[in-house]
């Protein structure tokens, strides 16, 4: 099995892996699931992306590189939370502009906090947006 999940027992002080043979039946599933979801990842993947994992043994590694890819590493998330709170913080109606462009640029911010899992309460954004707004 050219697998990623492959059971390890202790030999001499050093974990090797185990002979096929020694494996119980749960070791055989876990390493069915691993190959099932390879394959579920690889093919559903485009071109690049698959040759961007070809290379993982696992699929939790397959995952952690996908995620990494198209979420970003912890650093950049709380980066991009920080830059949306103060883009959030400093909104206000611009000179000219339309309240449904208002609602247009509040609706583009608040849809990429729920992308980085931030919740407000539905009071919160009804005071945000009408303090945004100008007297005219």
């Amino acid at each position: 099995m050219n697998g990623p999940f492959i059971p390890k027992h202790v030999v001499n002080n050093k974990q090797v892996d185990k002979p096929w043979n020694l494996w119980i039946e749960e070791e055989w599933k876990l390493a069915q699931y691993d190959c099932t979801t390879k394959n579920i990842l690889t093919s559903s993947l485009y071109m690049n992306e698959f040759f961007r994992v070809s290379q993982c043994k696992s699929a939790k590694d397959m995952w952690d590189v996908l995620e990494v890819t198209h979420e970003g590493t912890n650093n950049l998330k709380r980066s991009r939370k920080h830059a949306l709170i103060q883009k959030y913080e400093l909104f206000m109606m611009q000179q000219g502009e339309s309240i449904a462009e208002v609602q247009k640029r509040f609706t583009h911010i608040f849809n990429h906090f729920i992308g980085l899992g931030k919740d407000f309460d539905r009071k919160e954004i009804n005071i945000k947006v009408l303090k945004c707004l100008d007297r005219s």
